[in-house]
């Protein structure tokens, strides 16, 4: 696993061939994703949640989710325990989700909800597009870029405005990622530990979804 400490001030996990080469091959060529880009254009997000226990919630098939699950897990959870060891005895539950960029979509820079314990991406398809952007502040300063490898994930813990960050297609293709978080409903502890405020920090949580609906802008 490679670990890079450019520009920016928090730690990012480089981990290249990060699924087996069965499970990315089958997770890159999904049937499904044919059907997904025919719609609109935009950033389409498709998630899949589990637990130790079995499925919560899920858009494909639920055998896949289980098996990436339980092959994935320990790896993550070691993950975290580099990155932010303290928010380890948090972890409820982990999100599976398929983003589907359009070529001409950008997501803005943003800092990940509280819930994401551990943010995750893995690059699927295509060969070639934008990778993860990586800034200090919000307004996009010391831009740190972690290139687009195919099966490479890239990880980090998220930390109330400070771990911002965007992606974006490159304007050629559409791209294709798994993002995978693991995550908690033990909100309030995660600002404990962040040393943050939790009322802020709730409140814009709770209001950025509609911010962004409207405006296509976070605060």
């Amino acid at each position: 696993m490679e670990k890079i400490q450019n520009k920016i001030k928090y730690n990012i996990k480089i981990v290249d061939n990060f699924l087996n080469e069965k499970d990315y091959k089958e997770l890159s060529n999904l049937e499904v994703f044919k059907d997904l880009k025919k719609k609109k254009d935009g950033i389409k997000v498709f998630h899949n949640e589990v637990n130790n226990d079995g499925i919560i919630k899920s858009v494909l098939n639920k055998d896949l989710i289980l098996n990436i699950h339980k092959t994935y897990h320990n790896k993550a959870i070691e993950i975290l325990k580099e990155i932010c060891p303290e928010k380890v005895g948090l972890y409820e539950y982990s999100d599976f989700s398929f983003v589907i960029t359009d070529k001409n979509s950008k997501f803005p820079i943003h800092d990940d909800t509280p819930d994401k314990l551990l943010s995750g991406v893995i690059y699927l398809a295509p060969k070639e597009n934008t990778g993860t952007i990586f800034y200090n502040d919000k307004k996009g300063q010391d831009k740190t870029v972690v290139g687009w490898k195919v099966n490479r994930a890239v990880f980090f813990s998220r930390k109330e405005r400070e771990t911002w960050h965007s992606y974006e297609g490159d304007k050629h293709n559409d791209r294709v990622a798994l993002v995978y978080n693991l995550k908690t409903s033990k909100i309030k502890d995660v600002f404990e530990i962040e040393k943050k405020n939790y009322f802020l920090g709730n409140l814009r949580w709770r209001l950025n979804p509609r911010i962004y609906q409207y405006f296509k802008i976070l605060i």
